[in-house]
C-alpha cells in the first residue's frame, strides 16, 4: 500500500483527505507484531512527516503574505479537513502501539510523550483546535495590515525601527508614538480576538477533563520535567538577581544620555551618542556575511547554511503584508528548514539570522533519526539551539573574520546583546507571569480591561527602571503587543530557560570554543530521544530554575561588558 504514497511534498500538498485516508485505514487495520513493528513505524512516520510539512509549507504561506485570501482558504481548508481528521487517526494509532506493549528502537520518549497525548486527547477538541489556529492566523492579519506614514510614505511599523535609533530623541518619540498609537488603534479587535481565543481555549480544558487551560497546556506541552510552581519559582530569582541588574543598566544609560528621566522611546538609541550600526545594505550581503561567520564557526554549520540559501529556503526581507516577527518552520518529509524574519538593515536582523539559523541547525542535525515521532524537543532545548548560536557566532562579528565590522563596532554590538539578554529576563516574566494569571482566574481574564490591570501590575513590578508615566493606555495594553500570547498560549518562559542554557555553552566556549560547539552539536543530533535535563547536559548545561544559576550568567555578562566596553 504505501508503495503508492508520494513522498514528493509538491504533490502530496494537493492531496485531500479522501487520497490521504487510505493509508491512514491501513494503518489502523493492520495487525501489529514483533516482526513488522519497525516497518509499521515507518510508514506511520512517513504520513506524519507527509502531513506536517504540509501544515508547515500551507503556513509558511499565510505568513510571507497576510493579504493572500487564497492562501489562507488553503489554510483553513487543510485544517477543517485534513488536519482534524489525521488528528483523529495519530490518535488511533498511538493507542494501539501503546496497547501492543511494544516498543520500536529509540522510542522510550516518544512512547512517555503518546501516552500523555492520547490521555488528553478527545475527538470534540479537533475542530476547537483547529478554530484556535484560525484565530492565530487572525492576530497576524490584524499586526499585519497595520501601517502608519512617515515622510509622506506608508511603512510598516518594523520599517520605523532604524528610526528609534536616532540620535534626534524628538525624532525617535515622534516615531515611537505614532506605531504605538497606530497599535492602540486595534485595542478593540484584539479585545474580541482575545475573548473568543479565551472561550476556545477554556472549552478545549472543560473537554479533556482538566480543572482550567493551563493545566490541560502543561500537558499538550508535554512539560513533564518541570511545574508551574518551579515557572513561579524562576520568577523569583529573576526578580532577586536580574532586576537589580536591569536597573544598573538603565541607570547607566540614563546617566550616559544625560537625562533625568529615561523613556521608552530612549531604549534603543546608542547612549555614547554614536550612529545606529548599519552592518549591510543588501540582503544579499547579509546573507553572505552571516555565511561566512558560520563557517567559521564550524564548516558543516556553514555548507548548512549555504545549503539553505541555495534551495530558497530564506524570506529575510520586511515588506507590507508580511506577518511579524521571526521563525524557523521545519519541512518534515525533505527533512529542511525554512526561515522568516523582516530585516530593515540593522544589526538587530544579523542577531536574529544566527538566532534562527540554530533552529534551522537543530531541524538538520536531527534529520538522522529515523522516525517522525523521535523529532519533537521541548522548547527549553529548541531554544538553546538558537540562543547559544548568537553567542557561538559573536567572535565572527569581525571583518576580519568575515562578518559585518570593525573591532569596536563589534565589541559594541556584542555589548548591546548582552545587555539586550539580561534586560529580556524580566520582561520574560511578565509575559509568562501575566499567563499564569490568565488561566488561573479565565473568567476575570475574559475582559481585557482586567487583562490590562494585570499587565500593569507585572510591569510595574519588575520593569523597573524606565518612566511610562503618560502612557496609561499604551503601557496597560502591552499584552496585546505580544503574539506569543495570542498564537502559542504559555511559549515564552523557553525563552527564560534557553537563555540560561545558552549562557553556560558559551561559558564552556570562552575556556574552549571548539569543544563546546561539538557538544552544541552533539546535543541538537538527539533530537527528542532523551528527557529535557540530559539535552541541557549534552550540551554542557545544567537545566536549572536557580538564582544561582542566574548569578553566574547576570556577573559573566556584566564582566564581559566591561572588558569590551575597554575596546
Amino acid at each position: 500500500m504505501f508503495t503508492k504514497l508520494s513522498k514528493d511534498p509538491q504533490v502530496f500538498i494537493e492531496w485531500n483527505w479522501e487520497q490521504i485516508k487510505p493509508f491512514a485505514d491501513d494503518l489502523v487495520q493492520r495487525p501489529l507484531s514483533s516482526q513488522n513493528l519497525a516497518g509499521w513505524v515507518m510508514d506511520w512516520s512517513d504520513l506524519s512527516r507527509l502531513i506536517a510539512e504540509k501544515y508547515s509549507r500551507l503556513r509558511v504561506a499565510t505568513t510571507v503574505n497576510t493579504a493572500d485570501q487564497a492562501a489562507k482558504q488553503r489554510f483553513n481548508t487543510f485544517l477543517d479537513q485534513v488536519y482534524t481528521a489525521s488528528q483523529a487517526v495519530d490518535q488511533t494509532l498511538k493507542q494501539k502501539l501503546l496497547a501492543s506493549g511494544l516498543e520500536p528502537q529509540g522510542f522510550e520518549i516518544p512512547l512517555r510523550n503518546m501516552r500523555v497525548e492520547a490521555a488528553i486527547f478527545r475527538q470534540e477538541n479537533l475542530p476547537l483546535l483547529a478554530e484556535e489556529k484560525k484565530l492565530a492566523n487572525e492576530y497576524d492579519e490584524i499586526i499585519g495590515a497595520q501601517t502608519v506614514e512617515w515622510n509622506g510614505q506608508e511603512v510598516t511599523p518594523t520599517q520605523l525601527e532604524p528610526v528609534y535609533r536616532s540620535l534626534d530623541r524628538n525624532e525617535r518619540e515622534k516615531a515611537w508614538r505614532l506605531v504605538l498609537e497606530r497599535k492602540l488603534a486595534d485595542r478593540d479587535k484584539l479585545n474580541d480576538l482575545w475573548i473568543r481565543l479565551m472561550q476556545v481555549r477554556g472549552q478545549v480544558a472543560k473537554n479533556a477533563g482538566f480543572p482550567d487551560y493551563r493545566t490541560y497546556r502543561w500537558q499538550e506541552l508535554l512539560r513533564l520535567d518541570y511545574t508551574p510552581a518551579d515557572c513561579k519559582s524562576f520568577h523569583r530569582a529573576i526578580e532577586q538577581v536580574v532586576v537589580p541588574a536591569a536597573m544598573r543598566m538603565y541607570a547607566k544609560r540614563q546617566e550616559q544620555l544625560g537625562l533625568t528621566q529615561l523613556r521608552p522611546w530612549d531604549l534603543n538609541v546608542d547612549p555614547l551618542g554614536r550612529e545606529a550600526l548599519k552592518p549591510y545594505k543588501t540582503t544579499r550581503e547579509l546573507v553572505e556575511k552571516v555565511s561566512a561567520i558560520f563557517h567559521k564557526v564550524d564548516p558543516q554549520l556553514g555548507e548548512y547554511f549555504d545549503l539553505m540559501r541555495h534551495k530558497g529556503l530564506l524570506d529575510l526581507e520586511n515588506r507590507k503584508g508580511k506577518a511579524p516577527g521571526a521563525y524557523c518552520a521545519g519541512y518534515d518529509m525533505v527533512r529542511l528548514p525554512f526561515v522568516f524574519e523582516n530585516a530593515v538593515g540593522l544589526h538587530e536582523d544579523v542577531a536574529t539570522l544566527l538566532h534562527e539559523s540554530g533552529h534551522a541547525f537543530h531541524v538538520l542535525e536531527e534529520s538522522h533519526l529515523p522516525y517522525y515521532h523521535q523529532l519533537p524537543v521541548g522548547m527549553e532545548f529548541a531554544e538553546v539551539a538558537s540562543m547559544a548560536m548568537e553567542l557561538l557566532a559573536s567572535p565572527y562579528l569581525l571583518a576580519s573574520e568575515g562578518g559585518f565590522y570593525s573591532e569596536k563596532e563589534a565589541a559594541r554590538a556584542r555589548i548591546e546583546h548582552l545587555e539586550e539578554t539580561v534586560l529580556f529576563w524580566p520582561y520574560m516574566v511578565v509575559v509568562d507571569a501575566f499567563q499564569h494569571w490568565a488561566y488561573e482566574n479565565h473568567a476575570d481574564a475574559m475582559d481585557p480591561k482586567n487583562c490590562d490591570q494585570a499587565w500593569a501590575e507585572l510591569w510595574q513590578r519588575y520593569m523597573v527602571g524606565v518612566d511610562w508615566s503618560g502612557l496609561d493606555d499604551l503601557m496597560v495594553t502591552g499584552w496585546q503587543r505580544k503574539l506569543h500570547i495570542f498564537e502559542d498560549a504559555f511559549y515564552y518562559v523557553e525563552y527564560g530557560l534557553a537563555s540560561l542554557g545558552a549562557f553556560q555553552v558559551w561559558a564552556n566556549a570562552l575556556k574552549d570554543q571548539q569543544g563546546a560547539v561539538a557538544a552544541y552539536r552533539r546535543g541538537l543530533a538527539l533530537g527528542g530521544t532523551v528527557p529535557l535535563p540530559q539535552l541541557y547536559q549534552a550540551v554542557g548545561a545544567q537545566f536549572s530554575f536557580a538564582a544561582e544559576t542566574l548569578q553566574m550568567a547576570v556577573s559573566l555578562a556584566e564582566r564581559v561588558i566591561v572588558e569590551l566596553s575597554q575596546v
